[in-house]
């Protein structure tokens, strides 16, 4: 399971991830941008099987996004 910062995953933890290979991962994010970037590093070993966005604060523009990924 991945909640990072807005600022999103830093590189060593992509690279851990794609050196350990999980079967399976639950990506949370409040930055769909930096969401975005990371699935992009991540979508040769991982598609993306589900995304559901959640309106954790109505009336605003902020939403949380969760993806799930399982590997290739």
């Amino acid at each position: 399971m991945l909640d990072p910062p807005r600022a999103g995953i830093h590189q060593n933890v992509i690279d851990a991830i794609l050196f350990t290979m999980p079967k399976r991962i639950v990506y949370i994010s409040c930055n769909p941008a930096t969401q975005a970037r990371d699935l992009s590093a991540l979508k040769e070993r991982y598609r993306i099987t589900d995304i559901q966005p959640v309106d954790m604060f109505p009336q605003t523009h902020h939403v949380e996004n969760v993806v799930r990924l399982e590997r290739v």
